[in-house]
């Protein structure tokens, strides 16, 4: 099972490792972008060659995403490395204008992820509100490359928050758009338990803990029957793990 986000390293490219953006279960399509290419463009990939490749150990999903590594220096790291200020209003109306296209533009995947069909997804979207398709692309590579955060589309990579530092969640889901559905999921107490719960138990069972695993488990214990935009992603599990202490 592959999640959006996985990132999945090939031995024979290891400093371009590609990212799952969209998975076309239909299709039995995966749509990956390459890490750290300039003017990488989304392809699609069987579905069937990546599980083929993980069990040839020709490749392997690598466990922590590598520009979200707490090694790294910014801007890699948007979680556990602030910036040294806060983003300025210019920089959040930036990011704001950013993500609307953003979220637009993944309001249709088929479309945007379609080598043939996002040209004229860009155009309309373009001569529709003013923006250029040019600064479409640096927009959407922006976002595929960190992660497909609205942190990501911060300017100058500004991050948002501050160490230690909870924001309120309000009635907004916070983070990317899942696959054009509206809505999402925030995380709380409750939940935040539910993921304490899944990692304990993952830990038990197995004699350690790897958090993808974890989470493949607990979305399959108690979110199967739920809608999409009703699953907490694997970015909020990851994050509340660590926020709540527990090992990587």
């Amino acid at each position: 099972m592959f999640l959006l986000n996985d990132v999945i390293q090939y031995l024979d490219a290891p400093d371009h490792p590609i990212r799952i953006l969209w998975i076309d279960e239909a299709a039995h399509i995966a749509h990956v972008f390459a890490l750290r290419r300039p003017g990488a463009l989304p392809q699609a990939w069987s579905l069937h060659a990546l599980r083929a490749d993980l069990q040839a150990r020709r490749a392997r999903l690598l466990l922590h995403d590598p520009l979200h590594d707490p090694l790294r220096a910014p801007p890699y790291d948007p979680l556990r490395a602030p910036p040294a200020s806060a983003p300025s209003p210019r920089q959040r109306a930036l990011q704001l204008k950013a993500w609307e296209a953003v979220s637009a533009l993944h309001a249709d995947p088929a479309a945007l992820y379609g080598a043939r069909t996002r040209p004229a997804l860009l155009a309309r979207y373009a001569a529709g509100n003013g923006i250029s398709v040019t600064s479409l692309m640096r927009y959407l590579r922006r976002y595929w490359e960190r992660g497909q955060t609205i942190d990501a589309l911060l300017p100058d990579y500004a991050n948002s928050g501050g160490r230690g530092k909870q924001r309120a969640a309000g009635g907004v889901k916070r983070g990317r758009p899942r696959n054009g559905a509206a809505g999402g999921r925030n995380v709380d107490g409750m939940m935040r338990t539910l993921f304490q719960a899944a990692a304990a138990r993952y830990a038990h069972e197995h004699g350690q803990l790897s958090r993808p695993d974890a989470y493949r488990q607990m979305v399959a214990d108690h979110f199967s029957a739920c809608a999409p935009d009703q699953i907490p992603s694997y970015g909020q599990f990851d994050y509340w793990l660590t926020r709540d202490g527990l090992p990587s």
